[in-house]
């Protein structure tokens, strides 16, 4: 049986001021699984009630709240070095995701962890755009000869880099959906439009309608959804603050028709509205014809309502494992044309029945870590 415990504490945090120590522990169990354990302290903080929460779960938001501060503090550190390394190559970073929330430094920042800074290029400057990281410290993860053409010949990005000292992954981009997708954006319209981050010098980040539409890319155009809830709560931090600006839900319409992404942004500003009540406008709401159009959204409004919830038992149902699992293969037949689509799963399959996975090809850091600083 499905439990929202998560879900109306991120539409309504003075909930926390009643809450029971019972109904907290189902809270802290998914709150940890949907990594939202320090969004909820900020809320709860940002409102003067996380004095109110009982002694128990406050010490778990509390220490969650201030992983999330230190966590602020390293990424605006590692921020700056990504930059100084790429300037040496004439080359402008561009921020995506967690890292371009912080250093804009937006609300939807507040309580915000994540594990790697993800970066936009241009595809012509990939190569130095590498050779300036390497000589910074930051290695391919994935040596595998397969992993490498995978990303390099069809992915929208490089392998997974990794400090050799710090241990810090990037992740580095030149477009936001994969060149095997059916209609990859146009990268270059993201880059020209992107503006100056507010909070980290020298950086920047992609303009709001194109933020919100990466996110919303990200999040319904993949199939791993581990962190699905917590990219949910993005779109809808992303929407409300960005809604007080003049023109904003229009200029996000005709942007998501210029870059061909109206179907992702259509399935997130639905399930925003389902799920967490963001305000959004009718005519925007409906973007692309009432809902549901067809039958495929209709299904893919059952599967995301159980897809993005927390990946706890009690956040599910007995369909739950089922619809993550549609939902996976949906992520890949988007990524990718049939043929290549089917040599890709076998090998995936074939990998995880040998009990090798990707992180096999990962070095640890201290088998990686030199004798000398770099």
């Amino acid at each position: 049986m499905i439990r929202d415990a998560v879900l109306p504490l991120l539409r309504d945090p003075t909930l926390a001021a009643s809450m029971r120590l019972s109904e907290w522990d189902v809270v802290i169990r998914q709150a940890r699984n949907a990594n939202l354990t320090a969004r909820i302290a900020a809320d709860l903080e940002l409102r003067g009630i996380l004095d109110r929460v009982p002694h128990a779960p406050r010490q778990h938001l509390i220490a969650a709240r201030a992983v999330g501060a230190r966590q602020k503090i390293a990424t605006l550190a590692e921020i700056e070095r990504v930059r100084r390394a790429l300037s040496e190559f004439g080359l402008r970073l561009v921020l995506l995701k967690g890292a371009a929330y912080v250093a804009a430094g937006l609300p939807v920042a507040r309580g915000r962890v994540f594990g790697d800074i993800d970066l936009l290029v241009d595809r012509n400057r990939l190569p130095d755009a590498e050779s300036a990281l390497m000589m910074h410290g930051w290695i391919s993860t994935h040596l595998d000869e397969y992993d490498q053409r995978y990303y390099r010949q069809w992915m929208h990005e490089l392998p997974p880099l990794r400090h050799m000292n710090r241990g810090s992954a990037l992740d580095v981009h030149h477009n936001i959906l994969p060149l095997t997708a059916r209609h990859p954006p146009d990268a270059k319209l993201l880059l020209d439009a992107a503006i100056p981050a507010a909070e980290s010098p020298g950086t920047w980040v992609l303009a709001p309608p194109d933020m919100v539409l990466h996110s919303a890319c990200h999040l319904f155009h993949e199939g791993e959804l581990d962190n699905g809830l917590r990219d949910l709560v993005d779109l809808d931090g992303l929407l409300r603050y960005f809604a007080s600006q003049e023109g904003f839900w229009s200029t996000l319409e005709a942007r998501a028709a210029a870059l061909h992404l109206e179907r992702p942004m259509r399935y997130a500003l639905r399930m925003c509205s389902l799920m967490l009540e963001t305000p959004v406008p009718a005519s925007t709401l409906a973007f692309g014809g009432g809902w549901p159009a067809d039958l495929r959204e209709r299904l893919l409004e059952q599967l995301y309502l159980r897809g993005l919830r927390p990946n706890d038992p009690t956040a599910g149902d007995a369909w739950t494992p089922l619809a993550r699992h549609l939902l996976y293969l949906r992520g890949h037949w988007l990524r990718m044309p049939p043929h290549l689509l089917v040599a890709h799963l076998s090998r995936k399959a074939w990998r995880s029945w040998s009990g090798r996975d990707d992180r096999d090809d990962v070095p640890a850091p201290e088998a990686i870590k030199p004798d000398k600083q770099v």
